[in-house]
C-alpha cells in the first residue's frame, strides 16, 4: 500500500499546494480521497484520470471534494469508460455534483452511501469508518490491505473517540488545522496538531502525518506542539509526500 499527498493545506488552497488530497494505490487498485481545492493538478502528476478507480470523500466541505467535478468532467469529456464508483456520507456529493446539467455527467460516475459506522470493500480494500464531529457528517476511516492499515480522521474535533478504530495503524493522518488553539467557532469541530499528537499515543500508532493546516502556518509550529504529545515519526502532509507499507 502507497499513499501520495496531493494538498494537505485546509479550508482554501495556497500558491503553491493545494487542499486536502490523498492518492492511495494497492495492487494495481488506484483508491482517490479526499480531492480538495486545487489537487486535481497535482493528482495528474501522478495518474492519468482514468487511472482512478475509486473516489472516498469523508464529507462534503468544498476543501474536501470540490476537485471531483474536474475529474468527473475530464473522464465524461474524453470518453472514459464509467460509472466511476464515489463512497461518500449520504448527500455529501450533491453541490459537487449539481455543477453540472444532470447530461453532462450521465454514466460518469455511480454514487454508494458511506456506511457510518460499518465496513464495506473498496476493490482490494478493507474500509471501516466511524462518525467522527464536525460542522457536516464526517467519516473517519481506516483503511487495511496487505497486512498494513492507515487512518485518516477527514475534518474532527474529539478526536479521543476515533482511538479505537485507529489502534495500531502504521500510519495515522490527523487533521491538525491549528497548533495548539482553536478559535471558538471552530470548539469541537475541528482539532489542533496537540489533538492529533493524543490521538497517536491513544492508538499507539506507528507514524502521524499532520495535514489540513491553516493557510500561512508555520510547520514547525505544528511538529513541535504534536511533539508534546507524541514521541513517534511526525510528518506534515505537504504535496508528493509519499508513505509505502512495504
Amino acid at each position: 500500500m502507497r499513499i501520495t499527498v496531493l494538498g494537505g493545506v485546509g479550508a482554501f488552497p495556497e500558491r503553491e499546494r493545494g487542499c486536502s488530497g490523498y492518492l492511495l494505490r494497492h495492487e494495481g487498485f488506484t483508491l482517490l480521497i479526499d480531492p480538495g481545492y486545487a489537487t486535481h493538478q497535482a493528482l495528474l502528476g501522478h495518474v492519468g484520470v482514468g487511472d482512478v478507480d475509486a473516489v472516498l470523500v469523508t464529507h462534503g466541505h468544498p476543501d474536501h471534494c470540490a476537485d471531483l467535478h474536474p475529474l468527473l468532467r475530464t473522464r465524461a469529456m474524453t470518453g472514459v469508460p464509467g460509472p466511476l464508483p464515489l463512497h461518500a456520507p449520504a448527500g455529501a456529493l450533491d453541490a459537487v455534483l449539481a455543477l453540472d446539467a444532470p447530461a453532462t455527467l450521465a454514466g460518469a460516475y455511480q454514487v454508494h452511501d458511506l456506511p457510518m459506522p460499518g465496513r464495506l470493500t473498496i476493490g482490494p480494500l478493507t474500509v471501516d469508518t466511524q462518525p467522527l464531529p464536525h460542522f457536516l457528517p464526517n467519516a473517519g476511516v481506516r483503511i487495511t490491505a496487505g497486512g498494513a492499515s492507515v487512518a485518516y480522521t477527514g475534518d474532527a474535533g474529539g478526536k479521543a473517540a476515533f482511538a479505537e478504530l485507529a489502534g495500531g495503524a502504521d500510519l495515522l493522518i490527523a487533521e491538525a488545522t491549528h497548533a495548539t488553539e482553536l478559535p471558538p467557532r471552530m470548539v469541537g469541530n475541528l482539532g489542533t496538531a496537540l489533538d492529533a499528537g493524543e490521538l497517536a499515543t491513544r492508538a499507539a500508532a506507528k507514524a502521524l502525518w499532520l495535514t489540513h493546516l491553516w493557510p500561512g502556518s508555520d510547520p514547525a509550529t505544528h511538529r513541535t506542539a504534536a511533539a508534546t504529545a507524541y514521541d513517534g515519526s511526525i510528518t506534515v502532509a505537504v504535496p508528493g509526500l509519499e508513505w509505502d507499507a512495504s
